[in-house]
């Protein structure tokens, strides 16, 4: 699914296959419009673009989980890309000239395939655990590991900065 290029430096070790100094819980999954990885956006900005929308069911022991979200506008969920290689330490993005670490990367190609993903909530139904969202930026099926309330307060930085495309 990830083909390795020209530039990229791949770990010694696959860290899928060591052991885990962590359990995670899959609290639900993500239901998208993307169903394969070359139609999928590779960004938040990118889903909005193409539309959409999509929803979060989160499973039933995590519902009452739900509670208080619908007094917020976002939320930001993080998935687990479990489809994505974890033994690539440096890549060369398609739309970069040069390779780059992957912590100075938003792949989903990554040692702990961790997605962050900040979205509009367009209905929450605690009952059966289904989040609307306005668009995502994952595969139709993508694990939900956590939900957090977005708080523009102390989550926004106002002065930060982008490096330019290819830095």
């Amino acid at each position: 699914m990830f083909e390795q290029r020209e530039g990229e430096i791949a770990l010694t070790g696959d860290p899928a296959t060591q052991s885990s100094d962590a359990s995670l819980a899959y609290i639900g999954r993500i239901a998208s419009p993307w169903k394969l990885r070359e139609d999928c956006p590779k960004n938040m900005n990118a889903a909005r673009e193409r539309g959409g929308g999509a929803t979060i069911v989160v499973d039933a022991p995590y519902r009452p989980g739900l509670a208080g979200l619908a007094g917020f506008s976002h939320v930001v969920v993080l998935s687990w890309f479990e489809q994505a290689p974890r033994n690539l330490i440096v890549q060369k993005p398609r739309h970069a000239s040069d390779a780059k670490g992957v912590f100075a990367l938003r792949s989903p190609a990554r040692p702990n395939p961790v997605g962050l993903h900040v979205a509009r909530i367009v209905s929450l139904d605690i009952e059966t655990g289904r989040i609307e969202l306005d668009a995502i930026d994952a595969l139709d099926g993508t694990p939900v590991i956590d939900l957090k309330p977005y708080f523009a307060s102390v989550d926004a930085f106002p002065d930060a900065t982008r490096p330019g495309k290819d830095s």
